[in-house]
């Protein structure tokens, strides 16, 4: 049998002794807790009874600590100390409020979007610093919910219920093509007509290959593809190369080779992507999450 009530002891009776001592009165140890004197008294009374010895001892209408309650606030202020060293080193593991973001990113959004928001919270969070991890739609999902990366910008991962998403834009998909190709004098290009073109992809899992398979649902056909590649710059310099043609996002028209033109898709044929910063439901509260979502709050007309 133990000789007290370790169920009985409560880590909020150990705040109160420590608030008490350092306080030296009910009613002081009751303003700091933000409770009531009676409160106070009553958690010590309990302690004692847990602990069955005497804690205090009562001079008029004092409570005066006895030795045993030096010795026990001296051991319940290193417990103290212990719990709030391991919620801090539990959380920045789990990446809540650490000193370091880890966002990911799709590569399209890497010439505008990334420098902005890491500009932006460099301003609100100083003492944060960001880490750039980049990857496929898929590869960016996949990462957020191991937590290997705490918020992701990518295109809205569809049935992800455990994911919160925050739209910053919505991007059209254009027929991308060599500028001395026909298409490049277009207005709007019949992607039904393109039967016999040859086409150069990324490969699945990136949101740009996911538009490309629908756009060509959509036309009846299955492309002829020259070759697959896995970042969205290769694809581009294939297009520039005249390896084939592809379909691109319009957010990457400012860092397009010089040889590669957009030409719109007629109406029936255009998918949109909506581009948002994502992050797991249950990171919500995160304080550096709340901070990269109020940049990109502030910033979002300006990300396109």
């Amino acid at each position: 049998m133990p000789a007290f009530d370790d169920e009985a002891i409560t880590l909020r009776q150990l705040q109160v002794l420590l608030a008490f001592m350092e306080t030296g009165s009910l009613a002081r140890a009751a303003e700091r807790l933000q409770t009531s004197a009676v409160s106070v008294h009553r958690a010590l009374h309990a302690l004692e009874e847990a602990l069955r010895c005497m804690l205090f001892r009562q001079e008029g209408r004092n409570l005066v600590p006895t030795a045993a309650a030096q010795r026990l606030a001296e051991m319940a202020r290193d417990m103290d100390r212990l719990l709030a060293d391991g919620v801090r080193a539990t959380r920045e593991i789990a990446g809540y409020a650490a000193d370091r973001l880890r966002m990911g990113s799709m590569y399209s959004l890497t010439s505008r979007a990334v420098p902005a928001l890491v500009l932006g919270m460099k301003q609100r969070k100083p003492e944060v610093q960001t880490e750039l991890m980049l990857g496929s739609n898929a590869d960016l999902l996949a990462k957020l919910r191991e937590g290997a990366i705490d918020a992701a910008l990518m295109a809205v991962p569809a049935g992800a219920a455990d994911v919160e998403s925050e739209p910053l834009f919505e991007d059209e998909t254009f027929f991308a093509a060599p500028a001395q190709s026909a298409y490049a004098a277009m207005d709007e290009v019949d992607l039904g007509a393109c039967v016999e073109e040859r086409f150069v992809s990324l490969g699945a899992g990136f949101a740009t290959h996911d538009s490309f398979v629908e756009a060509f649902r959509i036309a009846g056909f299955a492309p002829q593809i020259a070759m697959h590649t896995g970042d969205i710059y290769s694809l581009m310099n294939l297009v520039d190369g005249r390896v084939g043609c592809t379909l691109l996002p319009g957010r990457v028209r400012s860092v397009l080779p010089a040889n590669v033109r957009l030409v719109p898709l007629q109406s029936r044929f255009r998918v949109r992507q909506t581009i948002a910063l994502n992050f797991l439901r249950s990171r919500e509260r995160d304080p550096n999450l709340l901070a990269l979502l109020a940049v990109c709050r502030m910033l979002k007309s300006s990300l396109r």
